[in-house]
């Protein structure tokens, strides 16, 4: 084993000898740096974040709306950009067109349907967001009966322009909607709630 350890070291010019590190398998050394001496918990911890004093450690509902508009307009201009798509291709295979003309039409379907569809899910994010900041700071608490309240309230809102039945349908839509997603978010706490 000496003969195997000492021509290997000669092999590679000797390091063993010079840098301290066996190269022979299964010898590891200990490692003695000043770099590596710290307490391992303290990067088992979660984030730490600078709050103000008195503030809540968590994002608030104003904060939150500005991801959901931003991510429900973008939503919209994918959905819309996808049925554009469809629709051109569709159309345009039917009437016949071909070349620069078929690729300008395409063009038209995409950024129509697109801003159509990023347009109607932006304003409605908004109105959800409106309403859920102003009953969170209404009641002073934020919790599913407003998240449920702002679904309802939003739906009813959008289509109140088509009648009293469209807009309580809009309404219970909304209501559905919000209740679906309380119950994915925080399924558990609903179930409390209502003692289940």
């Amino acid at each position: 084993m000496d003969a195997e350890r000492s021509s290997y070291g000669a092999l590679s010019g000797g390091a063993e000898a010079n840098y301290g590190v066996p190269l022979f398998p299964g010898a590891i050394p200990a490692l003695s740096s000043p770099y590596l001496n710290f307490d391992p918990s303290v990067l088992q911890e979660g984030p730490q974040y600078i709050f103000p004093e008195g503030a809540s450690k968590q994002r608030g509902r104003f904060e939150l709306a500005f991801s959901q508009i931003g991510g429900s307009v973008m939503i919209g201009a994918m959905i819309g950009g996808t049925t554009g798509i469809y629709s051109g291709l569709r159309d345009t295979t039917v009437a016949g067109l071909t070349g620069g003309a078929r690729r300008t039409q395409l063009l038209n379907y995409v950024s129509k349907r697109g801003a159509t569809y990023a347009n109607g899910l932006g304003v409605l994010a908004v109105m959800y967001s409106g309403f859920g900041v102003i009953l969170s700071k209404l009641r002073g608490v934020d919790d599913e009966l407003n998240t449920l309240a702002a679904g309802a309230a939003t739906g009813a809102l959008f289509k109140s322009t088509s009648g009293l039945r469209k807009c309580a349908m809009g309404g219970g839509t909304g209501l559905a909607v919000a209740a679906a997603y309380c119950l994915v978010t925080s399924g558990d706490r609903v179930r409390q709630m209502m003692h289940l």
